[in-house]
């Protein structure tokens, strides 16, 4: 009787969920997000838009996401971890999307061929913002590629980026323009999009400061079009900008930590702080055991693990 009205609870609720406009559902923990979606599914008998069918593949079962971004070659070059990336990304195949230039995306497409592959999420844009080695202080953007022309090279997700506060009003101006016409065409084009808020010299920001500025910018970049986004982890605070943004949110790794732990406790604060995944590079790609971490990260994001237990259970260095 007990597990009658378990079920119906649950039907009634998913009933309900189905009427909800996907972008205005709550986020939920991951043992609660067990078979929901961010959108109407066609079993409903809703109509459903291109871009909510991807998007739904990556929010498998309505469960948070592991992201293995592998794209930094397009700002540094050769990478350690990735220096062969179409033998690289080999390692990576748990991860629920991997981030990639659209030009290594041609060279990597067995990665993405069969059945139950990672999706393929391609950033659409360059910006001087990640030029540290080249000390850019900037931040310009430029179009790398539109998002049907990702759409074309087997993309199932895109990503843009946009950085605000640079400075200058008018490059301000000219980094939202670029991001608004993306978004306009991902819409046409019927794919996803990704926004990352990445401030200039995130190093060099007090945490207080990078905390303000990520609070604002993601606000600002579901106001104009992201399906959802990439940005820093900024602590305790971090629940205010989870609660102000009605998309999802995932926290990126930045620069490769000193012990896997440090990132596996990351992704678990940033997780019980109401994001919906993470977007990791270096800390995965640079781990002593790539394969193993990665596993460890997806009990941590996607199961609720503890850091301690998914350590433990892969046998990483703490």
């Amino acid at each position: 009787a007990i597990v009658a009205r378990v079920e119906a609870v649950r039907r009634d609720h998913s009933h309900r969920e189905a009427r909800i406009p996907p972008r205005l559902r709550r986020r939920r923990s991951p043992a609660s997000d067990q078979g929901s979606s961010l959108a109407p599914s066609a079993s409903r008998g809703a109509p459903v838009e291109g871009h909510y069918i991807r998007f739904n593949r990556l929010f498998s079962q309505g469960r948070n996401v592991v992201i293995v971004a592998v794209d930094h070659g397009e700002f540094f070059g050769p990478t350690p971890g990735i220096v062969n990336l179409p033998e690289a990304i080999e390692r990576v195949g748990q991860a629920d999307g991997i981030l990639l230039s659209p030009g290594m995306l041609r060279h990597c497409g067995h990665a993405f061929d069969y059945r139950g592959a990672p999706m393929a999420i391609v950033r659409l844009n360059w910006s001087t913002v990640y030029c540290d080695q080249w000390s850019y202080r900037q931040a310009h953007s430029a179009r790398v590629i539109s998002p049907s022309e990702a759409l074309a090279l087997g993309a199932d997700i895109a990503l843009a980026s946009l950085t605000l506060r640079t400075g200058d009003e008018a490059r301000d101006r000219d980094n939202v323009a670029l991001f608004t016409q993306l978004a306009a065409e991902k819409r046409q084009a019927g794919i996803p999009l990704i926004g990352e808020f990445y401030p200039v010299a995130p190093a060099d920001l007090r945490r207080e400061e990078l905390h303000a500025q990520v609070l604002t910018a993601c606000r600002i970049l579901a106001e104009l079009g992201a399906d959802a986004i990439k940005t820093f982890y900024t602590g305790a605070r971090f629940s205010e900008v989870t609660a102000a943004c009605p998309v999802p949110i995932f926290a990126l790794g930045a620069e490769k930590l000193p012990k896997e732990m440090d990132a596996l406790k990351l992704a678990h604060d940033a997780v019980a702080a109401g994001a919906r995944g993470v977007v990791f590079g270096r800390n995965v790609i640079q781990a002593n055991d790539p394969a193993a971490f990665l596993g460890a990260l997806r009990l941590v994001v996607k199961d609720g693990a503890s850091p301690e237990e998914a350590a433990k259970d892969h046998d990483l260095d703490k």
